[in-house]
């Protein structure tokens, strides 16, 4: 029975962090993009600790309670279509014990938002248009920010499984 109760406020207590850190990526002028990264990362500890069937339980629950919470529903959807499911695509790379198939299968998911992205930008927003840098160079960028951003996800699962593990589940 205490197992259930900590499991269901740990959930709760990740889930409202969550969409506190996307209404951060809101509201604040700056920092947007350290938010949604921020956002991202509650989910790997959902799956450290219950398994990634509850993280697939926690994508669908946080993706809902923020179009339901959040009055900007165009400002959610980076969360919803990268950040909030990267952590479970992650996991399942990261399974495989293969790092060149790995990444393969992380820079496959991330540039395939990447080009959602910039189709939704071109035809939604007529914002590819508006670019000061080649898009090119902006993509090749990107990808090196991608790089930092897996390197950092990890750094912080890691962080997480030896450091504060043990404070907060026990």
């Amino acid at each position: 029975m205490a197992y259930n109760t900590k499991r269901i406020a740990l959930i709760g207590i990740l889930g409202a962090l969550t969409v506190i850190s996307l209404i951060l990526a809101i509201i604040l002028p700056t920092g947007k993009l350290s938010f949604y990264c921020l956002s991202s990362f509650f989910i790997s500890i959902i799956i450290i600790e219950y398994r990634v069937t509850a993280g697939w339980l926690f994508f669908f629950t946080t993706n809902l309670l923020a179009y339901v919470v959040i009055p900007d529903k165009v400002a959610i959807i980076p969360y919803t279509a990268f950040f909030s499911i990267y952590g479970i695509v992650k996991y399942y790379a990261e399974m495989i014990k293969n790092t060149v198939l790995e990444f393969t299968i992380k820079y496959a998911f991330f540039n395939a938002c990447l080009v959602l992205a910039l189709f939704l930008a071109d035809k939604l927003f007529a914002g590819i248009n508006e670019l000061s840098y080649p898009l090119g160079a902006f993509i090749i960028i990107l990808q090196v920010v991608f790089f930092i951003y897996d390197y950092v996800y990890t750094m912080v699962i890691n962080y997480y499984k030896y450091r504060l593990r043990n404070f907060l589940v026990k």
